[in-house]
């Protein structure tokens, strides 16, 4: 295994980690039927590095009782670079994954996440919306719609989760979903964030989560 491939490993089993913490259990009361399914959708997604790591961690939440039953998650994500996504076209597949008995379906779309009216393959509600990294340093305004779209596009229980680099820019995301219709329900920071070369930058240095308020 390449360095690379062993930082992005390491990385995501640390990013499962932080979920665990932030996101809390689910509903015990829940049972699930044949046709129950997860929808996620990330927004700015990039290559996707996360695909499997978010489909595997809330396909197994929305199941709390740990039944023998098969597990659905479709996992939708968008971004404007249309380079990335086709490589999240390449890496990720749909399909049964047999070990962690879940069926997974992957879509990967180009476009941009401040307009996602613009979407058909956006009509339904999305029980989880991710943003891993957001970057509200590189336009504030920008930003702010992609957060205003990611709220309404959750499900009435949903949940908006973010991840970020930097300590300030993680203060100033929380202050604009929360000030656009967001409410906090947990902000942590990473303890074993990889550090980066820029000062003060790390990766999922901070991880959030939200749900709309009513």
């Amino acid at each position: 295994m390449s360095s690379y491939q062993e930082k992005l490993t390491t990385d995501m089993q640390r990013l499962e980690k932080m979920l665990q913490t932030v996101v809390g259990p689910q509903d015990q009361t829940h049972t699930p039927t044949p046709d129950d399914r997860t929808r996620i959708l990330n927004l700015a997604c990039g290559s996707c590095n996360e695909a499997d790591t978010l489909t595997n961690f809330f396909a197994k939440i929305k199941n709390p009782k740990q039944d023998a039953s098969l597990k659905k998650v479709e996992l939708l994500g968008i971004d404007v670079r249309a380079r990335e996504i086709a490589d999240a076209q390449r890496r990720f597949r749909s399909g049964k994954d047999c070990q962690q008995n879940i069926e997974k379906k992957y879509q990967f779309l180009t476009g941009d996440a401040s307009k996602l009216d613009s979407h058909r393959s956006l009509d339904e509600n999305f029980d989880v919306v991710f943003m891993r990294h957001q970057n509200y340093y590189n336009g504030g305004r920008v930003w702010e719609k992609i957060f205003e779209q990611a709220l309404a596009k959750l499900k009435d229980d949903g949940q908006l989760v973010i991840t970020s680099y930097f300590d300030h820019e993680h203060q100033l995301a929380l202050n604009a979903i929360q000030r656009l219709g967001g409410q906090l329900i947990d902000s942590q920071q990473n303890l074993e964030s990889r550090e980066l070369p820029t000062l003060g930058k790390s990766v999922d240095r901070h991880v959030a989560v939200f749900r709309r308020k009513d």
